[in-house]
């Protein structure tokens, strides 16, 4: 049931974070004034990937997985790419991305130059999405 909940939402954090992004570079491109479209995708982007943490964490804590670094050990999980995914680079990686959002978040609001803000998202948020993108476990998402 988490992990299914966990799946799904993924889905709607990569729409949300890809919007966000695109709006972000755009505006900054394009020199446009800061919107309330742009605060409400940002802030949304938040709020989407925070939840997810949320899940994320109970997920990884209530797995049969979490059970293989007590089984298997630090060792053996480390040389097992598989097991070395899903247990420290995928949770890492996710992780350093949702602090990202939260400190471009963050930054944004205190800039009081439209082009700052959404150069501020762009880079914090497009460095977000490159993270997310790299450790996706793309075999089990597409066999979902």
């Amino acid at each position: 049931m988490i992990k299914t909940v966990h799946s799904y939402w993924a889905y709607l954090v990569l729409a949300v974070l890809l919007l966000a992004v695109y709006r972000a570079i755009s505006g900054a491109v394009m020199n446009k004034e800061y919107s309330p479209k742009m605060f409400q995708s940002a802030l949304f982007t938040l709020i989407a990937t925070h939840t997810q943490l949320l899940i994320a964490l109970l997920l990884y804590f209530t797995s049969s997985r979490f059970s293989l670094w007590f089984d298997l050990g630090i060792g053996e999980v480390m040389n097992t790419p598989v097991h070395r995914l899903y247990l420290v680079e995928h949770p890492v990686t996710n992780i350093l991305a949702v602090v990202l959002i939260t400190r471009g978040y963050s930054k944004h609001k205190k800039k009081r130059l439209s082009n700052s803000k959404y150069k501020t998202l762009a880079i914090h948020y497009s460095l977000a999405l490159v993270l997310i993108l790299s450790r996706i476990p793309w075999k089990a998402w597409w066999n979902f």
